[in-house]
């Protein structure tokens, strides 16, 4: 990997551990307790990090041959690195576009699912999240995604929880996540950010 993208990477890493990683005794939206709470959001949200995390998920993307049109996931946590990619995107040759899927329903006009695309079926996409743990709001949204028509080649996180995601999505779709930071990356006790670094 080029110097210039380590160093992408390993800034990208630090944003993350310094806004995001949290030590303590935390409940998980899986109901499981943990010691370490990743609010991806802090990150993904943040000036300095989000062109980053476009070029990191362009950069997966292109590892995995995945040349998608789009890129979405569930609101709230996919929509600022769906916009990130799109936004990163136009330094390439080939621009691909965000799209947002919805928890529920519009409740007038179209009714949809899925925001953003004009036309769904026979879309190429990937889907994306801010933090997986067993990998049920990933799987959500690509169940919205196929029930659009469109042709999910894969899904990438930004973190990875190492909880059981990946092995959910092979087994119910047979698709492969990816992704940028495992857990592991960002909790070794030597790594944690000092009180006085948030």
């Amino acid at each position: 990997m080029p110097q210039n993208e380590l160093d992408e990477l390993s800034t990208l890493k630090e944003i993350l551990r310094t806004k995001s990683v949290r030590f303590g005794d935390f409940t998980l939206a899986s109901g499981e307790k943990s010691d370490v709470y990743v609010d991806g959001k802090l990150t993904t949200c943040s000036p300095n990090a989000m062109p980053l995390i476009g070029r990191a998920f362009l950069r997966k993307m292109e590892q995995r041959g995945w040349a998608p049109e789009a890129v979405g996931g569930l609101t709230v946590g996919a929509d600022p690195i769906a916009f990130a990619v799109a936004r990163e995107s136009l330094e390439s040759r080939r621009p691909i576009h965000a799209f947002i899927v919805r928890k529920e329903p519009k409740k007038y006009g179209m009714q949809k699912y899925i925001e953003g695309l004009e036309e769904t079926a026979g879309c190429r996409v990937v889907v994306i999240d801010d933090v997986c743990t067993k990998g049920g709001s990933t799987a959500q949204a690509i169940d919205r995604a196929v029930a659009a028509g469109m042709q999910v080649l894969g899904a990438i996180c930004l973190v990875d929880r190492q909880m059981g995601a990946a092995e959910l999505l092979q087994d119910r779709f047979g698709l492969a996540l990816e992704s940028i930071f495992k857990l592991s990356e960002l909790r070794s006790a030597q790594d944690r950010p000092s009180a006085d670094a948030a």
